[in-house]
């Protein structure tokens, strides 16, 4: 991967159906963090052109749609995202190894977007993966779905922190790492079960950090990046 400052280690996850509140908010934060994450919820209220707009301010998206769907459709939708100039896309590893080949092949040559493969979202613990019939440790699963991920040529993984050490010493340093589930000291855990500190994840391997409410429901929000970003600093 690219030599990043810690600033530019930071996705801010926008999870708002407010375009204007969005583009606020990326405004105020041009500049202090690498790029913005637009999930489900914005893209289902303003689509295409609202991720133009974002992007129109000169920083890397990371669309977070998660695709998982037949190999067919997915490679569809693949190729209607290229055109929105994203650097990173989300498909499921869950999909299985022909939906995630699928993926890579309608992304052809083409660098950005990168595809990252999600494994267990951060929300899931140990008893929810029983309650869906899956068999646990999670991190056992989470490494099982980052290998298959990366033998159909997957670019890399979004994974909990508490994976990140194992997946970089069994996947190696060329899979790029994107990490939600980051909470600094300072800031609520909300709805995240499996969480670490910023300056954690980075010691632990994660190449990106994909950070919202600490950042994006602060009083100041460029400050509280910067923060994060020093919090980085002194632990690299």
């Amino acid at each position: 991967m690219e030599s990043l400052t810690p600033a530019e280690r930071i996705f801010c996850a926008i999870d708002t159906t407010d375009l204007g509140q969005a583009v606020e908010l990326a405004e105020a934060l041009k500049g202090a963090v690498g790029g913005f994450k637009l999930g489900k919820e914005f893209f289902t209220a303003n689509g295409p052109d609202g991720v133009a707009r974002i992007s129109e301010l000169g920083q890397r998206i990371f669309l977070d749609l998660k695709y998982h769907d037949i190999p067919n459709t997915v490679a569809g939708a693949i190729n209607a995202a290229k055109s929105l100039n994203c650097y990173m896309l989300t498909i499921h590893a869950s999909g299985g190894s022909a939906m995630v080949r699928a993926a890579v092949e309608a992304k052809g040559q083409e660098e950005p977007p990168r595809i990252l493969a999600v494994t267990i979202l951060t929300s899931l613990a140990a008893d929810d993966l029983v309650q869906m019939g899956q068999k646990p440790p999670v991190a056992d699963q989470v490494l099982r779905l980052g290998k298959l991920a990366r033998d159909s040529g997957a670019d890399g993984l979004v994974a909990s922190p508490q994976e990140v050490a194992a997946l970089r010493k069994e996947l190696g340093p060329d899979c790029l790492l994107v990490v939600p589930g980051i909470r600094p000291a300072w800031a609520s855990t909300d709805d995240q079960k499996r969480i670490m500190t910023p300056a954690d994840a980075v010691k632990a391997g994660a190449d990106f950090l994909v950070i919202g409410r600490p950042i994006t429901q602060s009083d100041d929000p460029r400050n509280a990046a910067d923060r994060i970003a020093g919090e980085i600093t002194a632990a690299l």
